[in-house]
């Protein structure tokens, strides 16, 4: 039985730029280019207000919001909050898996504090992070990571939300299906369709109905809407997949400038994996059309391998391996199945792991 909190910073690099620049204080940012071809970071709570979100194109951000202010990214002075933030975790327990700069799991079952209250640790942490940087965090708080990550969105922004183990299935029962973790726009829209709506519509599918209609996914969807979710927080966690990309000013259509800038996008991969010193056995072509619609292309090898040249090669191949439908904006390059991959080996007991979830203090 286990006391999992997720921390998550709230509109993190834009909470760092109106931290730093008060002039930028409650008025609406974005993070990220305002060029034509620009995508926004992050938004700030003012511009979310009107529909601006991460991963907007900024053509469309200026639309919803003629007065937003864009700012450029400082991922060096994110990185510097970042530690600072990880820092105050380290003080209450080790078992502490980051998922970016602005979020966290912590595994406070047997914490540095003796303190059996998560929800309590979850609230100090929140303060000293208040006091260290002056930013504001959000937190979940139960007993896996599956829930604490969806309660930190609960009462957001500066705020948390514990879900103790008698409450969980309710909790969940209760909880529109677009806001389980996992479920993205276009999986919710199929339920949607199923007539799966909330928790309470996914729970009455059977496990052999939902891998029918969403494969692999579908075991997990079965359990996670029953409170079963077996990940431990992972302190040393690996890097599962590494790659670059490109968002280009105008659109191209040539396969020889598409190729100068595979070469460009191989080279920085390969300057990355000697950083990381890894190499991996799958390389993903990734291709954005200039209608937005994207298409990745896989291919694995026996081998492993970390040099510009291979990886061009196979990227090469994947770019011929189907003609293209239209003319294209963004290209990517990523190589997965890395070195440093370690299957888990799960023993019978641990498979036998039940969903009883039994009280203990929060």
């Amino acid at each position: 039985m286990r006391n999992i909190i997720h921390i998550d910073m709230d509109a993190f690099y834009a909470s760092v730029e109106q931290l730093d620049n008060p002039e930028l204080r409650g008025k609406p940012i974005a993070v990220g280019g305002s060029s034509q071809r620009g995508v926004v970071s992050a938004a700030s709570y003012e511009a979310r207000k009107f529909g601006v979100r991460s991963a907007m194109s900024s053509v469309i951000a200026k639309r919803n919001c003629p007065d937003i202010i864009f700012v450029k990214a400082r991922f060096d002075r994110y990185r510097e909050i970042s530690q600072q933030i990880r820092s105050i975790f380290f003080e209450y327990t080790d078992l502490v898996e980051p998922l970016s700069l602005d979020e966290a799991y912590l595994d406070v079952t047997e914490n540095k504090k003796g303190n059996p209250s998560a929800t309590m640790i979850a609230r100090e942490i929140r303060e000293k992070i208040k006091q260290k940087t002056g930013l504001n965090a959000s937190a979940g708080i139960s007993v896996n990571k599956f829930i604490a990550k969806v309660a930190s969105d609960i009462n957001k922004p500066n705020g948390q939300k514990t879900v103790n183990p008698e409450e969980v299935l309710d909790f969940l029962e209760q909880l529109e299906i677009r806001k389980f973790y996992g479920v993205g726009k276009v999986t919710a829209e199929k339920m949607y369709r199923l007539g799966i709506f909330t928790g309470k519509d996914l729970k009455s599918k059977s496990e052999a109905y939902l891998a029918d209609h969403f494969g692999k996914h579908g075991p997990y969807y079965y359990n996670v809407v029953r409170g079963i979710h077996e990940s431990e927080v992972k302190p040393n966690r690996m890097r599962k997949s590494l790659g670059a990309e490109r968002t280009f000013s105008e659109n191209i259509s040539s396969e020889i400038f598409m190729l100068e800038k595979l070469t460009n996008i191989a080279e920085e991969i390969e300057r990355r994996l000697q950083k990381s010193k890894v190499a991996g056995k799958t390389v993903t072509l990734k291709i954005k059309y200039s209608d937005f619609t994207l298409q990745t292309r896989s291919k694995t090898i026996s081998y492993f391998i970390s040099s510009k040249e291979l990886i061009l090669e196979m990227a090469k191949e994947l770019l011929y391996q189907e003609k293209m439908k239209d003319s294209v904006r963004l290209l990517g390059i990523s190589l997965s199945n890395l070195n440093t991959d370690s299957p888990s080996v799960k023993t019978k007991e641990e498979k036998k792991e039940v969903a009883v979830q039994l009280k203990f203090d929060f």
